[in-house]
């Protein structure tokens, strides 16, 4: 356990103080969320960091920091549509977290063929999970900062996100569909896999 992957359940340590503060009646409750939502961020850009600089990278800490940010944001997009039960919120919520089932699932596959390395994070994933950061954490804080909707800034960001979330995921299932596509057509030629299974 290196100081990456302790950043790392960090992370997923918090989850559960982000719910019990967002629950208790008190007026800086949004403003808490918020911060702890921040720090969670933070280490989420920190781990990754000091992994690779530190010559720390491991299988485990692979494992475990998609799984830490995926539990942190799908927890906090339920507790959004939980405050506010609109369609307006619960649909882009709704997207995103099937959008991270179907790339869970996608690299699961892509392992299984070996093929990995298809489905890693692009430069697109990034700008994604940076818009997705910025927009869950104004939601989360809620109130307006003087004339700034930070509430509605906050909502019309989360909707980039869910352009991108597609975007990135058309990416993903594109690349995995040539992979899948190669390997089954060089199944089919196998002289010792006749079945083409």
């Amino acid at each position: 356990m290196n100081l990456p992957n302790l950043l790392t359940a960090l992370r997923i340590a918090l989850i559960p103080v982000l719910v019990i503060v967002f629950y208790l009646p008190l007026t800086w409750s949004p403003s808490a969320c918020a911060a702890i939502f921040a720090l969670a961020a933070i280490t989420d850009w920190a781990d990754g960091f000091l992994a690779r600089r530190l010559g720390q990278v491991s299988s485990f800490g692979a494992f475990l920091d998609p799984v830490a940010d995926k539990l942190m944001v799908a927890v906090t997009l339920v507790l959004l549509v939980q405050n506010d039960p609109r369609s307006l919120i619960a649909i882009p919520a709704a997207i995103i977290i099937g959008r991270e089932i179907v790339v869970s699932a996608l690299r699961e596959l892509m392992a299984e063929l070996g093929e990995r390395t298809t489905v890693a994070v692009a430069s697109i994933g990034k700008v994604k999970t940076a818009v997705q950061m910025i927009a869950l954490l104004l939601m989360l804080y809620r109130y307006d900062y003087g004339s700034l909707p930070v509430y509605g800034l906050g909502l019309v960001l989360l909707y980039v996100a869910v352009g991108l979330t597609l975007w990135s995921m058309f990416v993903y299932l594109q690349a995995a569909w040539s992979v899948i596509r190669d390997k089954e057509g060089a199944d089919s030629k196998d002289p010792d896999n006749p079945s083409g299974r």
